[in-house]
């Protein structure tokens, strides 16, 4: 090989390697990259805020309407109960009587809308997770431990306890005593 080629060759290696960078290009180029990812850290930013902001707006509706749809379930039982009030002086008492069983279906249907079902524990065993005692009873007819009456019935909303039924539970009774 000649000193020509040899030159040749080198040469072509200095133009096949990029030229080195000056300090200042490093700088500028540093920059761009930094200019470039504030400003993706805040659009970022932008976006979790209007996320924030969405999400808060979405729950303040779901607070304010989220129980519309049983609103309007209810609507027609109080429109009931205000046609069965303004006719309690005059109907036949049949009548108002089968007029509130009508509006205490229509209350049922609305609470099985919105997921409320009734607790009505009468003669089943005592479950302090979902009844309340009342008070005992003592009675023979029954096993201890069983709920004899229901004083007021309990619900639940989509299987989580809304209001525990309270009831009166049977004990054993009390053995005679020989005088």
């Amino acid at each position: 090989m000649t000193d020509t080629d040899q030159q040749a060759q080198a040469g072509q290696a200095q133009e096949a390697e990029p030229a080195a960078l000056s300090p200042e290009d490093l700088r500028l180029e540093a920059e761009a990259r930094a200019a470039e990812n504030r400003a993706a850290y805040l659009r970022a930013v932008a976006e979790l805020e209007n996320y924030r902001k969405r999400v808060s707006r979405e729950l303040e509706a779901a607070r304010q309407y989220g129980i519309e749809r049983f609103a309007a379930g209810i609507l027609p039982v109080a429109d009931s109960l205000g046609l069965g009030l303004d006719a309690a002086g005059t109907a036949d008492p049949a009548i108002l009587l089968e007029g509130h069983r009508a509006t205490l279906r229509q209350l049922q249907k609305a609470f099985a809308s919105a997921g409320i079902t009734e607790i009505d524990p009468a003669g089943q065993p005592f479950d302090p997770q979902l009844h309340e005692a009342m008070t005992t009873h003592p009675t023979a007819d029954r096993p201890p431990g069983t709920v004899v009456a229901v004083v007021q019935k309990g619900y639940l909303l989509n299987g989580r306890l809304l209001r525990p039924a309270r009831v009166i539970v049977s004990k054993a009774p009390e053995p005679a005593a020989d005088g």
